[in-house]
């Protein structure tokens, strides 16, 4: 028991530091300023417990890591998508606001999916990789998973108060320009390492 609870706190110190300022962290706040604190939370749960669960396996079954600069490029081209629908902008009926208010079943797969991305290839997929090189699988999978979470759920709380002081014009036009810095950074960086 000893080994789990020191994979876990480790690992849940490492990736909390780690994900501070990072861009998913971002986007959380960005989410947050769209979607319901509750809905954005778990659609990050999800995502950050499958990512990491592929990162424990893939360190603590084969030591390796995985060629991530072709996922990271397709991350970024999906966030500049990301960006475009932003701007576009959704419009809905008074019966899809009420549809919308009472399943966030979209917006979790939404958050989710974003989440998923953009995650593949990140410095806190890679330290949980190698976290689990070194420590027992489990631990690592959960405090990794814990420690990310518990640094997104502050982002959330941030966003949810800037979506309450901030037009919904500029939410959106500050929400696309995140997007659009998402995509130019994670293209950005998958190019420099396939060069």
């Amino acid at each position: 028991m000893g080994g789990f609870l020191a994979a876990l706190a480790l690992s849940f110190g490492v990736i909390f530091v780690a994900e501070l300022g990072d861009k998913s962290q971002l986007m959380a706040m960005t989410f947050a300023t769209r979607y319901r604190a509750l809905t954005v939370l778990i659609g990050i749960t999800a995502a950050t417990a499958i990512v990491h669960l592929v990162s424990v396996a893939v360190g603590y079954g084969l030591g390796a890591t995985l060629p991530t600069d072709w996922i990271s490029l397709v991350a970024g081209v999906a966030f500049l998508a990301f960006a475009a629908w932003t701007l576009r902008g959704d419009s809905l009926t008074e019966a899809e606001k009420s549809k919308a208010q009472r399943s966030q079943r979209s917006a979790v797969l939404a958050v989710g999916g974003a989440f998923f991305l953009a995650e593949l290839g990140d410095k806190t997929m890679l330290a949980t990789i190698t976290l689990a090189t070194q420590h027992g699988w489990f631990g690592v999978w959960v405090g990794s998973t814990i420690g990310m979470v518990a640094a997104d759920a502050l982002a959330i709380v941030v966003g949810r108060m800037l979506g309450k002081r901030l037009p919904e014009k500029a939410i959106k036009w500050g929400a696309a320009a995140l997007f659009l810095i998402f995509g130019i950074w994670l293209i950005a960086e998958s190019l420099v390492k396939l060069a």
